[in-house]
């Protein structure tokens, strides 16, 4: 593959007739999931490794989850380039594995993913590797806001709202992003946290970012402490409506999910699926923060490496006892 290339797909926008129904309303699913690296990161990583490290590269590093970890050594692969990936003590080892199936190096750092990334910024220093940021830069946001392009390609009538999982912001960032591109810049975003890893949520009642002191979610690919600036900023501009969900509630979607459209996701993306099956955008209506008569809504489905068979019965024996 040249560096010219893009490394992620044009992913199917598929209308669910049962999430529909449930909130009277089209809805449609933005299947991330089926991009190659597992998840929508492939779109701004892929698209800052083009610009940034290039075939002379020493190697690229990136602090993840798991999702920008995977991504990152995807377009490593690709391009053939060495890299590492620092991963929090928290990483499912079904996600180490998967990081190393692609030829990736795998150090686990601290407890969390802020332990992660600032062991991966004093390597990058130390042995003059690329650093690869997970979500806050603006090249990774610009990557990002092709999901919107996709959209806007397929959809016939402008969304009534997009639903995204937050993290650290950077997919937020790219959809606001790509939303003014196209624009849309007035069509409301649900931002979707689990309790435990709403960094962007405690920002927005705080008035200010703050870093939380540990992520008890089990969604530990939201698992960022602190909410990246950028983010912050596009919330407080407006058309963002931050909510959060717990951990059962995101688990219970991703099995009504499974159900539903024969897909498994991670507990992250269902913090974004739990916004129609736990009844939340009708509240959303009800209070008046979202139109009554809705236009299509449209679910990122953002997809997820840290989910398996086992995995989802490991997180129902955790959260149903």
């Amino acid at each position: 593959m040249s560096n010219s290339e893009c490394f992620h797909v044009n992913t199917p926008l598929l209308e669910s007739l049962d999430m529909s129904k449930r909130i009277g309303t089209p809805v449609y699913l933005k299947m991330d999931n089926a991009q190659p690296s597992g998840s929508f990161k492939i779109r701004g990583i892929g698209y800052l490794c083009q610009k940034v490290a290039g075939a002379g590269s020493k190697g690229v590093i990136c602090s993840s989850g798991g999702n920008a970890g995977m991504a990152t050594a995807y377009v490593a692969r690709k391009l053939n380039i060495p890299a590492t990936i620092i991963v929090p003590s928290s990483t499912p080892e079904l996600v180490i594995h998967k990081l190393k199936s692609q030829g990736a190096t795998v150090k686990v750092v601290g407890k969390v993913w802020d332990d992660a990334n600032a062991e991966a910024l004093t390597l990058a220093q130390n042995e003059g590797l690329t650093f690869v940021p997970p979500f806050d830069h603006p090249l990774v946001w610009q990557g990002h806001a092709s999901i919107i392009r996709e959209i806007k390609a397929c959809l016939l009538t402008k969304p009534g709202a997009v639903v995204v999982a937050v993290g650290g912001g950077g997919l937020l960032c790219g959809v606001v992003e790509g939303l003014r591109e196209v624009g849309w810049g007035d069509v409301p975003i649900v931002a979707m946290e689990t309790r435990g890893a709403n960094c962007l949520n405690e920002a927005m009642k705080a008035g200010k970012p703050v870093t939380l002191p540990d992520i008890t979610s089990e969604a530990k690919t939201l698992g960022a402490k602190t909410v990246c600036s950028q983010a912050f900023e596009y919330c407080k501009e407006g058309n963002i409506i931050s909510e959060v969900v717990t951990d059962s509630e995101a688990l219970q979607a991703i099995e009504l999910f499974l159900d539903e459209e024969r897909v498994l996701v991670e507990l992250a993306c269902g913090a974004a699926i739990a916004a129609v099956y736990t009844g939340l955008i009708q509240r959303l209506q009800e209070e008046g923060r979202l139109p009554r008569r809705l236009g299509p809504l449209v679910v990122v489905v953002c997809g997820g490496s840290s989910i398996s068979m086992a995995q989802l019965k490991h997180l129902k024996s955790k959260l149903q006892g």
